[in-house]
């Protein structure tokens, strides 16, 4: 195939993430997900996602102010599965560092990039910063499904067997 029948299925591809009246990337994934919880999509792009958490009261482990890990990771999560930006995509897997804690009132601002595409399979690198430094980065492994994760014939059949 040339180059040039590449750039044109790479720009069909493109076409599909795009609203018309806006030229601009859609998301069509977690779209009723809490955004105070889990950041405000900043850019979107195919593959690429700019994401800023900042963070609240809710979010809070003790008493000096720490943010709980778990809320940095889903806005990772999130930040990867608007990257895809699939309907249906699923995370199977992870692997994360925790570089710096987090406080109450910190603006956090992710970085997500699609770093690899299998079949259904993608791979996203996140990381996240405060400011200047680093405060997480992580590798997540995402599945396309067909149907949403909870409509899968393999649930179904799991259900039956118990």
């Amino acid at each position: 195939m040339s180059k040039k029948n590449d750039v044109k299925a790479e720009e069909l591809e493109l076409d599909d993430y795009r609203d018309d009246e806006r030229d601009q990337v859609v998301l069509k994934t977690h779209e009723e997900i809490n955004r105070d919880l889990t950041g405000e999509l900043q850019k979107i792009e195919l593959g690429y996602v700019e994401l800023k958490l900042i963070t609240r009261e809710e979010m809070v482990a003790d008493d000096q102010g720490l943010i709980h890990a778990g809320f940095i990771f889903s806005a990772a999560d999130f930040a990867a599965m608007a990257a895809v930006n699939e309907k249906n995509v699923i995370l199977v897997g992870s692997e994360c560092q925790f570089l710096s804690p987090v406080r109450l009132g910190d603006e956090v601002n992710f970085i997500a990039k699609v770093r690899h595409k299998d079949g259904r399979k993608r791979n996203v690198h996140v990381s996240a910063f405060v400011f200047d430094i680093k405060v997480f980065d992580g590798e997540f492994v995402t599945v396309i499904t067909e149907r949403h994760v909870l409509k899968l014939k393999l649930l179904d059949e799991q259900k039956e067997a118990s």
